[in-house]
């Protein structure tokens, strides 16, 4: 019977895994086509490196003005807003992953026991649901940077004061309590499923929405500076995708982020040092 039961907990594992696989591979496609933002995201990478938050050089205006400023409709907000959902799954699911894995085999444990099987989808989509409410601030704020010229037509900063501050933000939150305690219960998934399992798909969904709640609250700001660096610059996405999977997952993450918080803190001081 044990036997029987591990074997029908791996089969289940392969297929999480699977599906997890699968989901965070088409994020990362969609993504490189472009987002649907009329040009790849290797163009817009190569782009945004031409003008930064520093300064924009004359590559950089000739690029920029090959591109025309966006205009602000309900379908164009609207694919912003899948464009930073999309993005937030590609990103962060894989650091979701152990938690993701171990509700399954809770889950799988409790159905035997007598309790009702809940699909873990129930419990993912209530974590992406968290994300979601991310993207739909990052929308309304990408639209405000715009109208005020702090974000270029090729979604990065223009404005030196603008990027120094952002950083300087960023790494005083990375120091912060709060950050940390939203850290500790990514970085703990049975702890995390001890101390807030509930039952049933309500339940389950209720957990994905709370523990995606503590990775916003862990990663916000962290995702904040791809304004700074461009919105769709792969470097930058990428680039934080692996900070966040080593943040939640390595054994040293926890002191990972404190000593970031001192490099962003030293980055946004010296880029504000000129202006001041």
């Amino acid at each position: 019977m044990d036997a029987t039961l591990e074997a029908v907990i791996r089969r289940d594992r392969v297929v999480v895994i699977t599906a997890l696989f699968a989901v965070i591979a088409l994020s990362w496609a969609y993504l490189l086509a472009g987002a649907s933002m009329g040009m790849s995201a290797f163009e817009m990478t190569r782009m945004s490196q031409l003008g930064t938050a520093g300064g924009v050089s004359e590559g950089g205006m000739a690029g920029m003005a090959m591109v025309a400023p966006a205009v602000w409709t309900p379908g164009y907000a609207a694919l912003m807003f899948l464009m930073w959902w999309i993005m937030m799954v590609a990103m962060m699911l894989p650091s979701a992953a152990p938690v993701i894995l171990l509700f399954a085999t809770v889950n799988r444990k409790q159905r035997d026991t007598g309790q009702p099987y809940v699909a873990t989808s129930i419990f993912t989509f209530g974590y992406l649901a968290a994300w979601a409410g991310f993207s739909l601030v990052a929308v309304i704020l990408q639209w405000g940077f715009e109208l005020t010229g702090i974000l270029s037509p090729t979604l990065v900063a223009t404005n030196a004061t603008f990027g120094g501050v952002l950083l300087l933000a960023a790494g005083i939150y990375q120091l912060t309590p709060i950050k940390h305690a939203c850290l500790r219960h990514c970085r703990s998934p049975l702890a995390f499923l001890g101390t807030h399992w509930r039952r049933g798909a309500r339940g389950a969904l209720r957990m994905g929405l709370m523990h995606g709640g503590f990775c916003v609250g862990c990663c916000w700001f962290l995702m904040g500076l791809m304004f700074f660096g461009g919105v769709m610059n792969l470097y930058w996405i990428a680039g934080l995708a692996l900070f966040v999977l080593c943040e939640k997952t390595i054994p040293a993450g926890h002191w990972l982020g404190y000593a970031t918080g001192v490099v962003l803190l030293v980055w946004g001081a010296g880029m504000l040092a000129p202006v001041f």
